[in-house]
C-alpha cells in the first residue's frame, strides 16, 4: 500500500520555499467553493439533520432528503445571488450527474461563468466507486456535454481517495484537487502519469464541519472567517497564502445564515491586495511559476 503523505506529497516548509508571486502585488487569493450534489431519495442520505426516530434507520428517508432538496430549491440561489450582486466568480463542486437532474442549476453557473469542478458523478465516498476510473470519466464526459468544457479540478464527495484516486484523476486530465487539505499554497502531489497540484482547500471554514458537526451558531461563519482572513492577510506580506471557504446550498443557503455569509464576503473585498479567483485560476497562476517534479 502506497502512504499517500510521505509517497504522494513530500514533507516541505513554506517558510523554505521560492517566493509565489500574486498578480497586482497581491498578497492573498481567496476562492469561494459551492458544492452542488445530487441525494437520492432510494438511498441512504449522505448527512441528516434528524435523527430515525427510535434510533430506527427508514427509506426513504423524507426529511433528511428533502433538508438537501431545499438547498437546491431555494438555498442556492440565495447564494447565487450573494455572489453575483459582488461580482464573484466562485468555483462550483458538482456532482456529474446533477447536470441531468438539476440542470436549471448548472445552466445558471454558466451564466455567470462560475468554473465548474468534478465532485464525483453520485455523492458517495469514492473507496466504494466499484471502478473508479469509468466513475471519473463518466463525471468528465457529463460535465464535458453539458458545460462545453471538461474540468481541471476536482474534489472527491467528503475529501475521499484511496491509492488509486490521483493516478486515476491524473489520468483523465484532472490538473488539481482539492482533496489535500495540507497547506496554505499549492503543492504538487505525485501521481501517475503525471503530478496533479493540490490547491489548498479547507475543513476549518467549511459549513458541514462548522454547522453541522461542531453545531456553533450561525455568526461562526463571519466571526471565524475574519479570523482566519486577518492572519492570513498579515502573514500574506512575506508569504503570499490561498484561503478557501467551502459552503453547500442546504447549510449556508438557509435565511439565518445567508446574511454572516455576505458580510464575510463584505470584508474580505474591503482590503487591498486581496485577489479572488476560482481554483482553476490559482492553479495555472502556481504551474505557471514552478513546474511539476520530475
Amino acid at each position: 500500500m502506497t502512504n499517500l503523505l510521505s509517497d504522494r506529497a513530500p514533507y516541505s516548509a513554506i517558510v523554505d520555499r521560492p517566493h509565489f508571486k500574486l498578480p497586482s502585488d497581491a498578497r492573498l487569493l481567496v476562492w469561494v467553493i459551492v458544492n452542488v450534489e445530487h441525494w437520492s431519495i432510494e438511498r441512504a442520505m449522505p448527512r441528516t439533520v434528524l435523527s430515525p426516530p427510535m434510533g430506527q434507520p427508514l427509506q426513504p428517508d423524507l426529511p433528511n432528503w428533502a433538508w438537501h432538496e431545499y438547498g437546491m430549491r431555494s438555498g442556492f440561489w440565495r447564494i447565487f445571488d450573494a455572489l453575483n450582486q459582488r461580482s464573484i466568480v466562485p468555483t462550483m463542486a458538482t456532482n456529474g450527474i446533477v447536470c441531468e437532474s438539476y440542470p436549471r442549476v448548472v445552466e445558471a453557473a454558466l451564466t455567470k461563468q462560475w468554473e465548474i469542478m468534478g465532485h464525483g458523478f453520485v455523492q458517495g465516498p469514492m473507496h466504494k466507486v466499484p471502478n473508479q476510473s469509468e466513475a471519473i470519466q463518466k463525471t468528465m464526459e457529463t460535465i464535458k456535454s453539458f458545460c462545453g468544457k471538461a474540468p481541471v479540478g476536482w474534489e472527491s464527495p467528503g475529501l475521499t481517495e484511496d491509492d488509486n484516486t490521483l493516478d486515476c484523476l491524473s489520468a483523465s486530465g484532472i490538473e488539481y484537487v482539492a482533496d489535500w487539505v495540507l497547506d496554505d499554497q499549492p503543492v504538487w502531489i505525485n501521481a501517475q502519469p503525471k503530478p496533479v497540484l493540490s490547491v489548498p482547500y479547507t475543513v476549518e471554514l467549511n459549513d458541514i464541519p462548522m454547522m453541522l458537526l461542531q453545531n456553533n451558531r450561525s455568526e461562526e461563519m463571519l466571526l471565524r472567517g475574519i479570523d482566519q482572513f486577518e492572519r492570513l492577510y498579515v502573514e500574506g506580506a512575506t508569504i503570499p497564502r490561498v484561503m478557501a471557504i467551502s459552503i453547500h446550498p442546504y447549510v449556508t443557503g438557509v435565511a439565518h445564515r445567508i446574511g454572516y455569509f455576505e458580510k464575510l464576503l463584505d470584508h474580505i473585498q474591503s482590503r487591498p491586495g486581496v485577489l479572488i479567483q476560482t481554483g482553476e485560476q490559482i492553479s495555472n497562476l502556481y504551474r505557471s511559476q514552478f513546474a511539476p517534479p520530475i
